[in-house]
C-alpha cells in the first residue's frame, strides 16, 4: 500500500489565496511541502571591489602626479597603475558635486544645485536628493554588494540635521549599509563636532591629544573591508570615501606640518610658476597652453609676493605649509587603504577612482585667517580688530587644535593652476579637478586620457563596465534615468573619442557652458542683472586656461552657446538663480518655525544638534537661564555653546561663577560673584543692538554682575559649530585654557536645566528684510 498523499484539490487554490507569490508548495506538513526560497540580489560574475574616494576643495594642480611639490607617492602609484584625466570636471561647489557623482545626474536635476544651508523651496535647491533618484549605494545594493559610505555627506537639508528632523536623507536611508562620518559640509579635524555611526552620534567628551579625523576614518573604513571579508570572502563592496580634507579649517599633524617647514618661503608666485613647468613637462596640460595671469577681477585679486611684509609671508607661508600635510595626509590614507587591500589579495580586483569635489576655495580672503568661521563677519560689512600680539603667539601654532586656518586667495591660486577663480566660480578654476582611476578594465596603464568629461559621468561608467542592473523603481517610484554618459571606452583606449561633448555650469549666478571645444561663461555680480552680464569665450582647446577671450570676435558662436546654457538650464531645473539680493537664504519652510520656541535642555541631555542649537540664538535677542544646586568645593561648566572657532560658557571655578566668550579665537573671561551653598539660577540676556553685536547682562540670582556689556556676536552662519552642552563642554572647548586644567570639565554638582527664550529676529533677518531683498532683487528680473 503507498504511503504517498494523495492531492487536495482545495489545496493549490488555497495557496493560491493565502499564499500569493510563493513559489514552492504547500500542505499541511513540512514532509509534504516543496520549499522555496527568495532570489537575493547577486553581483555580476567577477563583480570587482569598487573605492571612490572624493577629496573636498583640493585643486587641479595640489598632488605630485597633476605638477604640485607636493609627495603623493600612493596616488602617483595609483595612476601609474590606472590613468589620470587631463580634463575632468566636477562642479564649482561641494553638495552639488556630491549628488551628482552620487546620481549619475546633473546636480540642480539631483536637487543640490546650492549647498544645503539654503532650502529655499524649489526642485533644483532642494538640498537632499529627489525620491525618483538611485544613489550609487542604492544600485550597487540592489546588484549584491556591501555599501559602505565615510566622511563627509553634505546632502542633507540643514534643518534635519538633528535627532529631531528627519533621516530621510541620510546615507542609511540612501542605500548605505554602514557610514561613519559627518552629515555637515565640514569639521574640525582635531576635533569633530559631531561624529555619526551609522544613524547615531559617537557619544565624545574630550578627544585625545593624537586623535586625527583622516586616520580615524580611514581606520574605520579599513575595518568595514576586513569585517566584511573575514565573513564572506566573495561579497563585492561599494566604499564612498568623501575625505574632509583639504577643506578648512586647515588642521594637520604637527609632525606633517614640520615636514614641510619652509617649501613655500618663495611665495605663490613662484611656487606656481613651477608647478606650471612640471604640468608642461609631464604632459598633464598640453605644451601650447599659456599660464593665465595672476587673478585680478575686483575682490578675487591676488597680491604679489614680493610686495608683501616679511611679517605676512612668513604667516601665508605656514598656512600652505599646514595646506601641504593635509594633502599628505590623504595620500597617507590611500597608502592605508591599498596596503589594506593587498593583504587581503583582493587589490587586482578593485575599482579605485580618486578626484575633488571643486577647485582650490578663496574662502580664508586675501590674508588669510586663522579663525575660518570669523570669516562670515565680512558678509556683515563687520571689520573686527586683529590683535598682532596675539596673532606672533598664534603663528607656531597653525594647524593645530587651538586654530582654524584658511589660506589665503594667493595659494588657491597656486591650488587651481593653470587656470583661472576659484571655488564657487564657473571658471576652470572653480571645477577643473584631478581624476586617478584604477581597475582590473584598465589598459594601457600609466598613459593619460585628454576626454573631456564631467563628474556626473562616473556612476554610469562604473554601471556600464560592471554591467550593473539599475533598478526600476526607488521605494516605489519609478526611478529617473541618469543624464551622465559613461566613458567606459577610455577605459580600454586612452584615444577613444570623447563620450560627451556639452556641459553647463551654474552656482550662486555664475554660469558657463562648453561645447565641442569652447566655453562659455560669466562672472556674476550682485548688483548686475543676469541679462547685462558680460559673457567670455573661450576656445579651450587652444587656450586650455581660459587666457584669451574670443567674445567679441566670434558673436554668433557666443550668442549660440548662450542660447544652450539657456535651453540647458530649464532642463536641468537652474532656475530661479539667487541674483545676489539674499532672498534665497532668507526663505525656508514654515515648519522650521518649530525650533526657534523655547526650549530647555535637563542636565545629562546630550549635545544639542548645532544647526538646532543655533536657531536659539542666531539674529534675535535671547535669554538663557541655567538652575544648579551648589555645595562648597563644585566646580565645572554650567553651559557650553561652540568651540575653539567661537561660542560662550557659563561655570564655575575656585567657587565663583564666571562667563567666557570666544569671539572667533579672542576670549575674555568676566568673573561674577561667589556661589553659595544651596540653589541658585544664573542667568544670561542678549540683546542685537547693532549688526553683529551682543550687548550682554548677566545675573546671578537676580543680581547683575555684568550690565550692557557690548561683545561680538558669535554667528551667523555656521558659528557656533559646536551644539548646546549642559553641565560639561565636550569635544572642542569654548576655553581651552579650561580644558587644559580639567578636560572637558563636567559640574561636579547638579544641573537642572537650562532654558532658552528666543526673541524675535532682528530687523534685518526677519520678514521685513526678507520683503525688502525681493524689492532689491526684482529690479534683477
Amino acid at each position: 500500500m503507498s504511503s504517498k498523499r494523495r492531492p487536495d484539490p482545495g489545496a493549490t487554490e488555497r495557496q493560491r489565496r493565502h499564499y500569493p507569490g510563493f513559489d514552492g508548495t504547500v500542505r499541511t506538513t513540512f514532509a509534504a511541502s516543496e520549499p522555496s526560497w527568495p532570489e537575493r540580489p547577486s553581483p555580476p560574475a567577477g563583480a570587482p571591489n569598487v573605492i571612490v574616494m572624493l577629496a573636498d576643495d583640493l585643486g587641479f594642480s595640489d598632488l605630485e602626479c597633476y605638477g604640485s611639490e607636493i609627495e603623493t607617492p600612493n596616488l602617483n602609484a595609483l595612476a601609474q597603475r590606472g590613468f589620470r584625466l587631463t580634463d575632468f570636471h566636477s562642479t564649482p561647489l561641494c553638495g552639488p558635486s556630491r549628488a551628482a557623482l552620487l546620481t549619475g545626474l546633473n546636480p540642480h536635476e539631483a536637487g543640490c544645485g546650492y549647498i544645503n544651508i539654503a532650502d529655499p523651496g524649489f526642485p533644483g535647491y532642494a538640498a537632499e536628493l529627489p525620491d525618483d533618484a538611485l544613489s550609487a549605494a542604492e544600485i550597487f545594493r540592489a546588484n549584491g554588494y556591501a555599501t559602505f559610505a565615510l566622511g563627509k555627506w553634505h546632502l542633507t537639508k540643514e534643518s534635519d540635521l538633528n535627532a529631531g528632523g528627519s533621516n530621510r536623507s541620510w546615507p542609511l536611508r540612501r542605500g548605505f549599509d554602514r557610514f561613519y562620518g559627518f552629515l555637515d559640509g565640514f569639521t574640525n579635524a582635531h576635533a569633530p563636532h559631531s561624529l555619526m555611526s551609522d544613524n547615531h552620534v559617537v557619544e565624545v567628551d574630550a578627544y585625545d591629544d593624537s586623535y586625527y579625523l583622516t586616520d580615524d576614518l580611514t581606520s574605520q573604513g579599513i575595518a568595514m573591508i576586513r569585517e566584511l571579508k573575514s565573513a564572506n570572502p566573495h561579497k563585492p563592496f561599494f566604499m564612498y570615501y568623501a575625505h574632509a580634507a583639504v577643506h578648512a579649517p586647515l588642521h594637520a599633524k604637527s609632525a606633517e606640518i614640520e615636514r614641510h617647514r619652509g617649501r613655500y618661503d618663495d611665495g605663490w608666485d613662484v611656487v606656481r610658476e613651477r608647478r606650471f613647468a612640471r604640468q608642461v613637462d609631464m604632459g598633464v596640460v598640453p605644451p601650447h597652453t599659456r599660464l593665465s595671469d595672476r587673478n585680478a577681477e575686483p575682490g578675487l585679486s591676488v597680491q604679489p609676493w614680493t610686495e608683501l611684509t616679511r611679517a605676512q609671508q612668513l604667516r601665508y607661508s605656514r598656512y600652505m605649509e599646514t595646506y601641504a600635510a593635509m594633502v599628505s595626509s590623504i595620500d597617507d590614507s590611500v597608502g592605508q587603504l591599498m596596503a589594506t587591500l593587498d593583504e587581503l589579495g583582493i587589490a587586482d580586483e578593485t575599482i579605485i577612482v580618486f578626484c575633488s569635489d571643486n577647485g582650490g576655495a578663496k574662502t580664508g580672503g586675501t590674508d588669510g585667517t586663522d579663525q575660518y568661521l570669523e570669516t562670515v563677519l565680512h558678509y556683515l560689512g563687520i571689520d573686527e580688530d586683529h590683535h598682532e600680539a596675539d596673532d606672533e603667539v598664534a603663528l607656531d601654532a597653525i594647524g593645530g587644535p587651538s586654530t582654524m586656518p584658511c589660506y589665503p586667495t594667493g595659494w588657491a591660486m597656486v591650488s587651481n593652476t593653470p587656470y583661472r577663480l576659484y571655488k564657487a566660480h564657473t571658471h576652470a578654476g572653480g571645477h577643473a579637478v584631478p581624476f586617478i582611476m584604477s581597475g582590473p578594465m584598465v589598459r594601457e596603464p600609466g598613459v593619460l586620457r585628454r576626454q573631456y568629461t564631467h563628474i556626473a559621468d562616473v556612476l554610469p561608467s562604473l554601471v556600464d563596465e560592471i554591467g550593473l542592473e539599475l533598478p526600476a523603481h526607488r521605494e516605489g517610484v519609478p526611478a529617473r534615468s541618469m543624464s551622465g554618459i559613461s566613458f567606459a571606452p577610455i577605459l580600454r583606449n586612452p584615444i577613444a573619442p570623447a563620450t560627451r561633448q556639452e556641459q553647463y555650469y551654474e552656482i550662486g549666478g555664475h554660469r558657463g557652458i562648453y561645447r565641442d571645444g569652447w566655453e562659455a561663461v560669466t562672472l556674476h555680480r550682485p548688483d548686475v542683472a543676469f541679462s547685462a552680464e558680460a559673457w567670455e569665450l573661450f576656445d579651450v582647446e587652444a587656450d586650455p586656461a581660459q587666457t584669451r577671450d574670443l567674445a567679441s570676435s566670434h558673436p554668433e558662436r557666443l550668442a549660440e552657446l548662450v542660447a544652450a546654457w539657456e535651453d540647458l538650464a530649464w532642463r536641468n531645473r537652474v532656475f530661479p538663480m539667487d541674483e545676489g539680493s539674499g532672498v534665497m537664504r532668507r526663505l525656508g519652510p514654515p515648519g522650521n518655525s518649530t525650533f526657534s520656541e523655547p526650549l530647555e535642555i535637563t542636565g545629562g541631555t546630550p549635545t544639542l544638534e548645532r544647526w538646532r542649537s543655533r536657531q536659539l540664538i542666531e539674529q534675535r535677542d535671547f535669554s538663557i537661564a541655567v538652575s544648579f544646586r551648589h555645595e562648597c568645593g563644585d566646580a565645572g561648566v554650567l553651559l557650553a555653546h561652540g568651540g575653539q572657532g567661537g561660542g560662550y560658557i557659563l561655570y564655575v571655578e575656585d567657587g565663583f561663577v564666571l562667563y567666557g566668550h570666544n569671539a572667533y579665537g579672542r576670549v575674555t573671561i568676566h568673573r561674577g560673584p561667589r556661589v553659595s551653598d544651596g540653589d541658585h539660577r544664573v542667568r544670561l540676556d542678549a540683546v542685537v543692538p547693532a549688526p553683529g553685536r551682543w550687548e550682554l547682562t548677566l545675573a546671578l540670582d537676580d543680581h547683575a554682575w555684568v550690565e550692557q556689556l557690548t561683545t561680538t556676536m558669535i554667528g551667523p552662519g555656521v558659528a557656533p559649530l559646536e551644539g548646546i552642552d549642559v553641565g560639561i563642554d565636550r569635544r572642542s572647548p569654548v576655553l581651552q585654557s579650561l580644558r587644559d586644567r580639567y578636560g572637558a570639565f563636567p559640574y561636579s554638582g547638579t544641573v537642572r536645566w537650562a532654558r532658552y527664550e528666543p526673541g524675535p529676529r532682528t530687523p534685518d533677518w526677519g520678514a521685513d528684510a526678507l520683503d525688502r531683498a525681493r524689492q532689491i532683487g526684482l529690479q534683477f528680473e
